[in-house]
C-alpha cells in the first residue's frame, strides 16, 4: 500500500479540530414561518392612491383601487421580515380578479403576536363588486433572506 501517505497524529488531530469547529460557526437555518390572516375586508383607496391603470400587453384599462385590510397572527415569537401574502380575489360574478396569480404582495414586517396589515390592489373597472377575498395566508422568514 504505497499510495497511503502516513499521516502524523498531530496533523490528524488538527484536521479533526478544524472540522468540529466549522460546525459551531455554521449559519443558522431559516425556516419558513406561516402567518394566519383573519378579519379580512377591503375599502376604496383614498384619492391620492387611486390614480392609475392596469396595463397588459401594452394596452391600458381603467382600474379601481382597493385596500385590503386584516389581522396578521405571528405565533413564532420573532419578527418576520418581508412576508409574502397569498390569496384569491373574485368579483361579484365569481370571476378571478388576478387570474393565474396567487401572490398578491407582501408585508414588510410582522411583529410577534397579532398586528394589522394593508395591501393595495388594482381591479379592472369592468369587474363588479363586491369583491370576495378567499384563501388568504402569508409566510416569511425571521431573518433577511434577500438583499
Amino acid at each position: 500500500m504505497s499510495w497511503l501517505i502516513p499521516v502524523r497524529p498531530l496533523a490528524w488531530a488538527i484536521a479533526v479540530l478544524i472540522w468540529l469547529c466549522s460546525w459551531s460557526i455554521a449559519p443558522a437555518a431559516l425556516a419558513l414561518i406561516q402567518i394566519k390572516l383573519t378579519n379580512l375586508s377591503y375599502h376604496e383607496c383614498p384619492p391620492e392612491l387611486a390614480e392609475g391603470a392596469i396595463t397588459s400587453g401594452g394596452t391600458s384599462m381603467a382600474a379601481n383601487c382597493f385596500i385590503v385590510t386584516g389581522k396578521a397572527e405571528n405565533s413564532s415569537g420573532k419578527p418576520i421580515i418581508n412576508a409574502d401574502i397569498y390569496g384569491r380575489i373574485y368579483d361579484a360574478n365569481d370571476n378571478p380578479i388576478l387570474q393565474n396569480r396567487t401572490r398578491l404582495g407582501s408585508i414588510d414586517e410582522v411583529p410577534p403576536g397579532i398586528s394589522d396589515f394593508e395591501l393595495r390592489i388594482s381591479v379592472p373597472a369592468n369587474q363588479p363588486t363586491p369583491l370576495k377575498l378567499k384563501q388568504f395566508k402569508a409566510s416569511g422568514f425571521t431573518g433577511v433572506v434577500r438583499r
